[in-house]
């Protein structure tokens, strides 16, 4: 009898067969599920504490995704040969999984919950992403937490204009739409633990207490001021409980927090639904004011300063070479990234003193985003080939630095001389919803992500959307709503536009004079092993003599990098005498590299040798080779013929060696007259 009581659900998605497995594998843990598909397998665990952490006013949920290298037969590269920090993808595949899952626990819930997923067997086609989604909703289906699931999730492409659901790698290579899906049904609440007694009086004290108070403090349109006054207010009202004698202090203590904080949320949304009003004055539509520079950093190759309200960033665009790009050693793939796209939010960006330095998961995400609204106007490689890395600096902060970002980059790449064919700019849409009556909001501030039911991020050219990403908090949205959504952020991305192209409507002519400039050339393939030479000792000749850096590609492709456009030529030069056939009747610049008995090899072009022989060296008659010349003289030659053998046979004699003139016919004469 086995020791494992397993139970095991098979899906028939798409034409694959996804299979869900528990009760073997880690069976300490809440909940813990196999999910697989093909011969992809995701291990995805689920633990809840038994207790709330005490005073918390927020769901302690942490989800990590990992990719262990066994999982597709690799070791990790690096010193330490093992899992290191989580890569980008990781990072970014943990928070879309956080994301449908988090919304979904039930109010109240206050227990540290972890969700940990682990890619165990990667097939290289079918991708483990959305499988991880699928496997953490079922673990947390069945660990008995009080989670309204499950969810649904999946990934949509579009190859050759036909919509293709859960695509393979390979389809996706081919695809040009890359979007993921993830919700409910519709989530039926599970009961949460009953609320003591008592707890409804002290929220009515502390409404009483805070109410005016925190509308007022709303009402103060500049960020930092509103924050003061409303911890003034927070501070004022506890104190003033405090000395109430009639209300339980500890539980006082634990509500606190949540019941202000539900009571702003109150305040914030049924004023705009009432008023149709903002925390600062705005109406729903209006986007707030916008400054846009470019060239504000001397030595940078492209830079800008986007401002919208207070949210502002410093955006900088550095041009490199192929040997910048960065290397991605993934699961599924190896291949070289030549955009790179990094996104920092330090703490003073929010008037805060808080951890820096360490590039947090928010980061990764918010940077990505703008990657993806950037990277479908991208010009190719051979358009542009360029290395680029993008920082944004996020310097002022309240509401959507990702989207200012986005047009900061647009802005920062066009003056680095990017040939972006249109410029991109980005909009954070909200939702307040209550029963019936609801507003979309344009723009929103970072009070009102918080407060609000929907985060709609969109990003596109004035000729469509680019980049979208939306995080829904509530069920119910219809299609009007989305369509109302939709509209203003056409109408809001169109009012940016026309405020970048203040600064900068296309991409400067040329790249700026402290970026490599890069001259390409087309060579025979079978001519790239002659140009990196034995161990790679003539490419490394050619970059030490002249300061260039080379690339060179498979199909032939050079590429000639120095900010030094004379270092540039030079090395071009090099390259076309390696790679040029020699020919007949055509005069060279030689060197002696060897002297012998019947004559002297000269190098003429790269590393080709030819023989003069000692009848070709002068007119006259030569007793001795050295009697004319020596090993290291420099001297001109005419190629007089190729031998069967590929032997070049070289002539002195018909060259002057002052002006490098052919005097074939001027010895032949003389010939003649002797």
């Amino acid at each position: 009898m086995s020791m494992f009581k397993e139970f095991r659900k098979e899906i028939e998605w798409a034409g694959q067969t996804l299979v869900l497995e528990t009760g073997k594998i880690a069976r300490q843990a809440d909940g813990a599920v196999m999910a697989t598909l093909g011969e992809s397998k995701v291990l995805c665990t689920v633990v809840g504490e038994k207790s709330p952490k005490p005073g918390l006013d927020f769901f302690p949920l942490s989800v990590h995704y990992v990719e262990k290298a066994f999982a597709a037969g690799k070791i990790p590269g690096g010193f330490f040969k093992r899992e290191g920090r989580p890569s980008e993808r990781e990072t970014l595949t943990s928070r879309l999984i956080d994301r449908p899952i988090r919304p979904l626990f039930a109010k109240g819930f206050k227990n540290e919950t972890q969700v940990i997923c682990t890619v165990v067997s990667h097939d290289l086609e079918n991708e483990t992403d959305i499988l991880a989604m699928i496997g953490t909703s079922a673990a947390l289906t069945i660990s008995g937490l009080p989670f309204m699931g499950p969810i649904g999730g999946t990934r949509v492409g579009r190859v050759g204009g036909e919509l293709v659901l859960n695509p393979t790698l390979a389809q996706m290579a081919e695809s040009d739409l890359d979007l993921i899906v993830a919700g409910t049904q519709e989530g039926d609440p599970i009961d949460v633990p009953q609320a003591p007694a008592g707890i409804d009086e002290i929220k009515q004290k502390i409404a009483a207490a805070a109410a005016d108070d925190l509308r007022a403090a709303y009402g103060i349109k500049v960020k930092s001021d509103r924050q003061a006054k409303l911890s003034e207010v927070k501070k004022a009202v506890a104190e003033k409980l405090a000395g109430d004698d009639s209300i339980d202090q500890g539980l006082l203590k634990d509500i606190m927090s949540d019941t202000m904080k539900n009571l702003e949320k109150d305040i914030v949304r049924n004023d705009i639904l009432d008023t149709g009003l903002r925390i600062d004055g705005r109406d729903t539509k209006t986007v707030r004011s916008i400054a846009s520079e470019v060239g504000i950093l001397p030595r940078a190759h492209g830079s800008a300063l986007f401002t919208r309200g207070e949210t502002q960033a410093l955006v900088t665009t550095t041009l490199g070479t192929g040997q910048d790009e960065q290397i991605v050693d993934g699961l599924a793939d190896n291949y070289r990234e030549h955009f790179m796209l990094h996104y920092n939010f330090p703490p003073f960006s929010v008037g805060e003193a808080g951890r820096f330095g360490f590039t947090g998961r928010r980061e990764v995400g918010h940077g990505k985003l703008a990657w993806r609204a950037i990277h479908p106007v991208m010009p190719s490689k051979d358009e542009f080939p360029y290395t680029m890395r993008v920082v944004s600096d996020v310097t002022e902060s309240n509401g959507s630095s990702s989207m200012a970002t986005v047009c900061g980059t647009s802005l920062s790449m066009m003056d680095a001389g990017v040939p972006l064919p249109r410029p991109v700019a980005g909009i954070a849409m909200g939702l307040i919803k209550e029963g019936e009556r609801y507003a979309v909001l344009s723009d929103i501030l970072g009070d009102e992500d918080h407060l609000g039911d929907m985060d709609f991020k969109v990003a596109g050219t004035a000729d469509g959307i680019t980049s979208l990403q939306m995080d829904i908090k509530i069920t119910s949205i219809t299609e009007e709503i989305m369509q109302i959504a939709l509209g203003q952020a056409q109408e809001g991305r169109m009012h940016i536009l026309d405020e970048m192209a203040k600064a900068l409507t296309n991409s400067r002519d040329s790249v700026s004079q402290n970026a490599p400039r890069i001259t390409q050339m087309k060579i025979n393939p079978e001519k790239i092993r002659d140009i990196i030479g034995p161990g790679g000792k003539m490419i490394r000749e050619i970059c030490e003599t002249t300061g260039a850096k080379i690339d060179v590609e498979d199909d032939g492709t050079v590429r000639i990098a120095a900010v030094d456009e004379t270092a540039a030529s030079k090395a071009a030069d090099m390259i076309r005498n390696i790679v040029a056939e020699p020919e007949v009747g055509t005069i060279y610049d030689g060197k002696v590299v060897k002297v012998v008995d019947f004559g002297a090899f000269v190098n003429f072009l790269g590393p080709r040798d030819g023989l003069v022989h000692i009848s070709e060296l002068t007119d006259s008659r030569v007793e001795k080779v050295t009697d004319v010349i020596n090993e290291g003289d420099e001297i001109k030659v005419k190629l007089i013929g190729i031998d069967d053998r590929g032997k070049v046979k070289l002539s002195m004699r018909v060259v002057n060696q002052e002006t490098g003139e052919d005097i074939s016919d001027q010895v032949a004469e003389k010939k003649k007259r002797d």
